[in-house]
């Protein structure tokens, strides 16, 4: 137990980096379909993503995909911001907290979720690329 007196929760940094080792680990076909698609980590969604994704509390959303999917990919807009998956530091701590999984496999699940929804994918596809990226 001498391990956890000295434990502190992650902190965004950390995340980010469980976040990018967790990418690395994805299926190279997966990876190639996300190019470019960056990785953000904020402790919460900002007031207008709450709003808009009408959630009840601040620890509702794990992550959100903001741009423009392949699927709906065309010309590039002059301003247009960059694909970007966003990862929620304290929802997502408060989930594993809650939840018998690894912070790992949780960064893992939320990332490969919302980069499929940038790329198409169904939950079956999703499933079997998480389970790639365990082996």
């Amino acid at each position: 137990m001498a391990d956890l007196a000295e434990a502190r929760a992650p902190s965004l940094a950390a995340i980010e980096v469980l976040a990018h080792e967790a990418f690395g680990r994805l299926p190279e076909a997966f990876r190639t379909l996300a190019a470019g698609v960056r990785i953000a980590v904020e402790d919460f969604p900002d007031d207008e993503t709450l709003a808009e994704m009408a959630c009840e509390s601040e620890f509702d959303l794990l992550g959100l995909f903001r741009g423009v999917g392949l699927a709906q990919a065309g010309e590039v807009v002059t301003g247009q911001m960059p694909n970007m998956v966003w990862l929620y530091r304290r929802p997502l701590l408060d989930y594993w907290a809650e939840h018998d999984e690894t912070l790992g496999h949780l960064v893992t699940h939320v990332l490969v979720h919302e980069i499929g929804h940038h790329v198409g994918l169904s939950d079956a596809d999703m499933a079997a690329i998480e389970a790639a990226a365990d082996a």
